[in-house]
């Protein structure tokens, strides 16, 4: 199997966040709720986000945490609908801010990042080219996930751009690779993997693409599903940086704010490090 590479995600030192105890008044009350608390978060941070409503439940005495997992855009335009959620995470910061610009969502802060990798098949080879030229190859399929419905595939087609402005391929290099992105992934008719599956190992051990391009902290967990895909590392300059975001739905529970505060303190930053995220 070639050698994989990861991008380094540095956890930058917690010093500068605030430790976010719960007051004793702001405990008993969430302590006397019994109605779980409706999180709704991006697909990529499904383990992420299992492990933080685990610890927080058990740190606060909090009612248990009813989690929903999907692409960020598809869960904002549910929310936006009336869906009951109390608590958003999202994979960008777009999406919540557009709830608070809409009145149904307040506080909106960024809770961690995440970066592009590629997920490439075992029998993948860069030919000896660079990776934005070996991605333009007619012979590569490239699939990415649906942009607008799912981050990851706006990030992607940021990662495009890129590749043009920065001089990495050259002129109508963007168009070229927006147009022959398979959007495998994300979308509304999007198909589901099976429990304890990710879409990104599945799809690829089915050999749908040759490439995914898709965060770090996925391509991490496809590989661990499927060992023998490869892991390639994006170049700085055409990489992207995704900013999480977190807010809270109106109207606002104490357990909805004692969950956030839990996610941005020292304990939730550290199950987030754990997953391969870095701080915000």
């Amino acid at each position: 199997m070639t050698q994989t590479l990861r991008p380094t995600i540095t956890l930058v030192a917690m010093a500068a966040l605030a430790c976010h105890a719960l007051p004793g008044a702001a405990a008993e009350a969430i302590g006397t709720s019994t109605e779980p608390v409706a999180i709704h978060a991006a697909g990529s941070l499904r383990g992420a986000m299992t492990d933080l409503a685990q610890a927080w439940e058990q740190a606060s005495a909090a009612p248990k945490a009813r989690l929903t997992f999907g692409a960020s855009g598809l869960l904002r335009d549910r929310i936006a609908g009336g869906d009951k959620a109390q608590v958003f995470a999202s994979a960008n910061m777009t999406h919540p801010q557009s709830l608070q610009a809409g009145g149904q969502a307040e506080g909106v802060t960024a809770f961690a990042r995440n970066a592009l990798c590629v997920l490439a098949a075992a029998d993948f080879s860069l030919a000896g080219k660079t990776l934005a030229q070996r991605l333009l190859d007619a012979e590569v399929r490239l699939a990415t996930s649906t942009p607008k419905a799912d981050p990851a595939g706006d990030y992607a087609f940021e990662m495009f751009d890129r590749i043009e402005s920065t001089g990495a391929a050259g002129a109508g290099s963007a168009a070229a690779l927006k147009a022959k992105a398979l959007q495998l992934a994300g979308g509304p008719s999007s198909p589901q993997p099976p429990a304890g599956r990710t879409v990104y190992g599945l799809l690829m051990e089915q050999r749908q693409a040759d490439v995914f391009i898709t965060y770090c902290t996925n391509t991490t967990l496809a590989q661990r599903e499927v060992p023998g895909l490869q892991v390639l590392a994006v170049p700085a300059a055409i990489n992207v940086s995704a900013s999480y975001g977190i807010a809270a739905i109106k109207p606002v529970t104490p357990a909805a704010r004692s969950f956030i505060d839990f996610v941005l303190g020292p304990s939730g930053q550290g199950i987030l490090a754990r997953h391969g995220f870095s701080a915000p």
